[in-house]
């Protein structure tokens, strides 16, 4: 296992004059490449590498992570310059995380850790029963990942645990995509996880990103709200048929679910049937784009519509383009709502903020010709923390309008 190197032997490394300190005392846990002394030392530290952050009058502000490869260059791990990352501050941190995640669902199927927002900078693990499904986004978690995995299965008791590399993030701090079982047996079939009474089927080892998308649960509890027992609704980006089932299970009398991947769809199909609906349920694989807008030239309406589609703005340069992409989307589903309908949302993009994303939906909607209230706006759940200071962890909106 990778221990830390004792304090005494630490790198130190220093914020240029003039940089903001200050943000970083007060909470912001990232130092980008142009707010620190880039010497020949800093560069020659390997990705991952510990040492202590100190102003740009040396005074030691705590213990950081540096990899000199990005543009985050350090990360606070924590506020103790003398801190070691051994078992016990892993166990230390995964159980403070647990405490909160026990706290709120009766059953081991949540966002366990969910990043800077749970002191694991660049570490997000999802929590499938007893499996947990680990994605290392930074270099000094794949550095320490067999002290994080041992600590994981210390805390949690998980038979399981997997290594998911997939994700532009890990590309950015120049780390490998290569998946792999970190301890015990990778399982041999998709997991089913129960939520707002449908059931889901989740794939830990070819599926998306860790298998399902928990961030939307309290979303998909919402729109369930929304229908009548004889309501038509659509879920345009569905995965695993995450608002379709949901609806389903709340008294929807069909659903229609959208979605690029034929696996995907396949895994929503099992979860209807092992829900109960299958009879009820259908699907329609291709281009969510030109789906909706066939579905408009078929003469197609619905009760409920659903767009949840990836990150069209994953970041600052992609912004403008993600904003037409959003406010296309609004744009094509809007005809497809009956009037007394409800129409749907979603981003997961942080570059584009709510009143950004807010403002491209509006204006697609009104390009349609229609008439919206805005009903609701909901947020990724409780199990993905925001951390106050950094707006990056708020990255999931969702806006629900009643269109006339």
């Amino acid at each position: 296992m990778t221990a830390s190197s004792p304090a005494s032997q630490r790198a130190r490394v220093r914020m240029k004059p003039k940089s903001n300190a200050r943000a970083i005392r007060h909470g912001f846990p990232w130092v980008y490449a142009n707010e620190l002394v880039t010497d020949r030392r800093t560069r020659k530290l390997a990705p991952g590498a510990l040492a202590v952050l100190e102003d740009e009058a040396q005074t030691p502000m705590g213990l950081v992570t540096v990899n000199p490869e990005s543009k985050i260059i350090a990360r606070m791990l924590d506020r103790d310059p003398q801190a070691e990352l051994n078992l016990a501050w892993f166990e230390a941190r995964l159980t403070r995380a647990l405490q909160m995640r026990e706290q709120l669902f009766d059953a081991p199927f949540y966002r366990l850790v969910h990043a800077e927002a749970d002191g694991l900078p660049g570490i997000v693990i999802d929590r499938f029963g007893d499996a947990c499904v680990v994605q290392p986004n930074a270099a000094w978690a794949e550095v320490h990942i067999e002290l994080l995995t041992q600590a994981l299965v210390n805390v949690t008791g998980v038979g399981t645990v997997l290594k998911n590399a997939a994700g532009r993030t890990r590309s950015l701090e120049g780390l490998d995509d290569v998946n792999m079982v970190l301890h015990g047996t990778a399982p041999e079939a998709p997991i089913t996880v129960q939520m707002n009474g449908a059931s889901y089927m989740a794939d830990l080892t070819g599926g998306q990103k860790t298998g399902l998308y928990y961030d939307q649960r309290y979303n998909h509890a919402f729109a369930s709200q929304l229908v009548a027992p004889d309501a038509r609704v659509l879920d345009v980006f569905s995965h695993v048929g995450g608002f379709g089932l949901a609806m389903l299970a709340g008294g929807a009398g069909s659903a229609l679910c959208v979605d690029g991947s034929a696996p995907a769809l396949a895994l929503a199909e099992q979860g209807a049937a092992a829900s109960g609906f299958g009879d009820k349920f259908s699907t329609r694989q291709g281009d969510a784009f030109d789906i909706l807008a066939a579905l408009a030239a078929e003469g197609e309406t619905f009760d409920v519509v659903i767009c949840d589609p990836p990150a069209f703005a994953p970041s600052k340069p992609t912004l403008e383009a993600g904003l037409r992409a959003y406010e296309r989307i609004a744009k094509l589903a809007a005809p497809l709502v009956k009037p007394g309908g409800y129409l749907g949302l979603c981003s997961c993009s942080h570059a584009a903020d709510l009143s950004k994303f807010r403002g491209a939906s509006a204006r697609g909607i009104g390009r349609a010709e229609r008439s919206p209230q805005l009903i609701h706006t909901g947020y990724a759940g409780a199990d993905h923390p925001q951390l106050p200071q950094l707006a990056e962890s708020g990255y999931l909106k969702a806006v629900f309008f009643r269109l006339d």
